[in-house]
């Protein structure tokens, strides 16, 4: 195990309906770096994944959302999936945990419609972002620079495109987190 991110804590933030690779792989390779990667949902007990075209896990909650606090964690996880970002981004609670990592400085990774959430968080204006391409136009009228690229790192903020972006999405989050 590498100890890259010893001492770590990383929220992975998810409503019922993320893809599930989406949350499975970048939570293995954070723990894998040694990183406590914990799940914060809005869901009680547990919340279930998505797996392309049917549900999936379900995977137990760690920090329930009303008690997380951006404070608690050195960096934030945004999987996406259709159903998640969209139950997030109109729960008020989740849109305060995302923006707060920003106000701290603090890490944020978003794949897929993960970015659905960082708009409602008005946190994008001016940033260089990437995401599943239905999506861009909803990003643009953000204030993003959107890019067709397979991650962006735009000053402690990763984004990619899709599930095949994973293995550059999950070195470019180690890495950012690592240099803090």
């Amino acid at each position: 195990m590498s100890e890259q991110l010893n001492g770590k804590r990383v929220a992975l933030l998810v409503a019922d309906g993320f893809e599930q690779v989406e949350l499975a792989e970048p939570k293995r390779a954070l723990e894998g770096a040694g990183a406590i990667a914990q799940i914060v949902s809005p869901a009680d007990g547990q919340v279930k994944g998505w797996q392309h075209t049917d549900w999936g896990d379900a995977f137990d909650v760690d920090v329930p959302l009303d008690e997380a606090s951006g404070a608690d964690f050195d960096a934030l996880v945004l999987p996406g999936g259709v159903m998640n970002p969209d139950a997030l981004r109109q729960n008020e609670t989740a849109v305060a945990f995302v923006r707060s990592f920003f106000d701290q400085h603090k890490p944020v990774a978003a794949i897929c419609h993960g970015g659905w959430t960082l708009a409602e968080a008005d946190v994008l204006q001016g940033r260089r972002v990437t995401s599943y391409p239905s999506i861009q136009t909803d990003l643009k009228n953000a204030g993003a620079v959107w890019v067709d690229e397979e991650v962006v790192v735009d000053n402690g903020l990763i984004t990619s495109r899709n599930p095949h972006d994973l293995p550059a999405f999950n070195a470019k989050l180690i890495e950012t987190i690592a240099a803090g």
